[in-house]
Formats: structure tokens, sequence, C-alpha cells
């Protein structure tokens, strides 16, 4: 239960794109990315993408409601990806879009919606999954067990 009242969680459909990319813009600025010509560009592209994901069930959503709508999310990604020792399945569980409206945070809403994630994942048999941690969102994902890996990048562009 949260100031706003009764909360239940639910799986996004593609109705909800709105939502989902309205919480992935907020993920994205409240982790400093506030450059109005960068959001925008992320949104036209990924509007498209996640809207495919969700009617192909290669991104599965979970949403927190309350009586004022939807106030957090977050989903999980499948894409292909070549096996590795530690997990012979040739695709991969990416975590992604884990969102609270500011108004709701501390209230342990990402929690239920990452251990629903989870829970699927393990559920479809997946042995691992992945994702990219917000300095926000790390010690969550450090409770729940998620460990560093060694994931490194190179930015080909500035």
């Amino acid at each position: 239960m949260t100031a706003g009242g009764e909360v239940t969680l639910r799986e996004a459909t593609v109705e909800d794109l709105a939502i989902i990319m309205r919480h992935r813009r907020g993920m994205f600025s409240d982790m400093g990315f506030r450059e109005e010509a960068a959001l925008a560009a992320m949104e036209a592209t990924s509007t498209a993408f996640m809207k495919a994901g969700l009617e192909s069930g290669s991104y599965r959503g979970w949403l927190a409601q309350t009586q004022a709508g939807v106030v957090a999310g977050g989903g999980v990604l499948i894409v292909g990806f070549p096996s590795a020792p530690q997990d012979p399945s040739p695709r991969r569980a990416w975590i992604i879009n884990m969102y609270t409206e500011p108004q709701y945070r501390g209230c342990g809403l990402g929690r239920a919606i990452l251990e629903a994630v989870v829970a699927w994942c393990r559920e479809q048999g997946f042995e691992c999954v992945f994702l990219h941690a917000s300095s926000a969102g790390r010690h969550l994902y450090e409770t729940m067990g998620f460990e560093p890996s060694n994931e490194m990048r190179l930015l080909l562009k500035s």
C-alpha cells in the first residue's frame, strides 16, 4: 500500500506503450541525460522497437498501478545472443526500463517489479539475467543478488 492507495502489479500490453515510453524517458532524465533533442531521438527510435517487442513477446513488462494510474514499471528484453559456458542458451534476458514515479519511490514498487521480472525469467529457463544499473538502482539490485560483471564499453561518438 502507498500514499496513493492499493497497488496492483500487472503485465504490460501494447496499450501501455505511451506509459512505458514516459517511464523510459524519465529513467534517462533521472540518470542525467537531459538534452531534449537526445531524449526525443531516443523516444522516436525506441517507440517502434518497444511496440514490436510487446507484440512479439520479446519485451515483457510489468506495471504497478494505483487508482491514480501506473506509477512504476520495468521489463525484460529477450535478445538472441551466442551461448556461453555459464549459460548454454542462445538468448539473453536484459532487464530494462526500471522506473518509479518520484512520489512513489521508497515504497517497494521497484523491488516488487524486479521480483516479478526475475521470477518470469526463472520460469522461462534463463540461467542468468543482465541489467545496466544506475547509481540510484544499484543498491536494490545488489540486495537481490546482482553482481557487477566485466562488461566494458567504448564510446565511438562523443
